[in-house]
């Protein structure tokens, strides 16, 4: 069983989204599981502290090591990474989640105030991973992104695996457009070839868009693009939910 396991100031913030919809009906079915670690338990004074005021001064509080390093030893490895929600870490890919959702789960650290302490990093192998160029007030918001980036791509979470390999990245595009009922939407009508029945054409036509809303929107991904052939559609599949 796939396994993640947070350690937070906040446990009460989990499951949260992470138990509804595919996600929570794959917990339930035993093909993933999540717990909390609360770093607040391994603190060494009365008020539960964490933190203590930054080396050499500054603004804000530090994440201990040595507590964090106690809240980190507290929970199984079974050879899962250990990852740091922080802006300074490697951007999250597509890929990575991929890889990730194949082992044996994750231990997410949430940071808070000022920072952490830069001597866990090595101390406990830590990875910092980033969800995006923006600054949040702590990680659990990350954490969550990243959990639900792996869960859905556990098999048997996601009602139709099929609709994965369709995504935007898993061919080094974004994904085309999508249309469904009502034909015709305040004036606006669902493209003729994708009602045409046509399964080679409307193949081609989502080529096309994929490949055009990327180089777009994401001129970065298409710079990197190199196309193998016609993309991999199945028009049958079941639909998304």
């Amino acid at each position: 069983m796939w396994r993640a396991t947070v350690l937070t100031l906040y446990p009460e913030l989990f499951p949260g989204p992470l138990n509804a919809s595919i996600l929570g009906r794959g917990a339930a079915d035993g093909h993933w599981t999540l717990d909390t670690v609360n770093i607040r338990d391994f603190s060494d004074n009365k008020y539960g502290s964490v933190d203590d005021t930054p080396a050499g001064g500054g603004a804000g509080l530090v994440m201990r090591a040595d507590i964090l390093a106690a809240a980190i030893d507290s929970a199984p490895r079974n050879d899962r990474p250990i990852l740091c929600l922080s802006p300074r870490g490697k951007p999250l890919t597509q890929a990575r989640a991929r890889s990730l959702s194949q082992g044996p789960g994750l231990i997410a650290l949430c940071g808070r105030f000022e920072g952490i302490d830069e001597r866990i990093f090595e101390a406990r192998g830590v990875e910092e991973v980033s969800i995006g160029d923006f600054v949040l007030a702590g990680g659990e918001i990350a954490a969550m992104a990243l959990i639900e980036a792996c869960v859905r791509l556990i098999p048997g979470v996601l009602g139709s695996a099929s609709s994965l390999g369709e995504e935007s990245f898993e061919d080094g595009l974004l994904e085309y457009p999508q249309y469904t009922r009502p034909r015709e939407f305040e004036g606006r009508a669902i493209p003729d070839v994708l009602l045409s029945g046509d399964h080679k054409k409307i193949a081609e036509w989502r080529q096309k868009m994929a490949e055009e809303i990327t180089r777009t929107r994401r001129p970065d991904l298409f710079e990197g693009f190199s196309s193998n052939g016609p993309i991999r559609r199945d028009n049958n599949k079941e639909p998304k939910r």
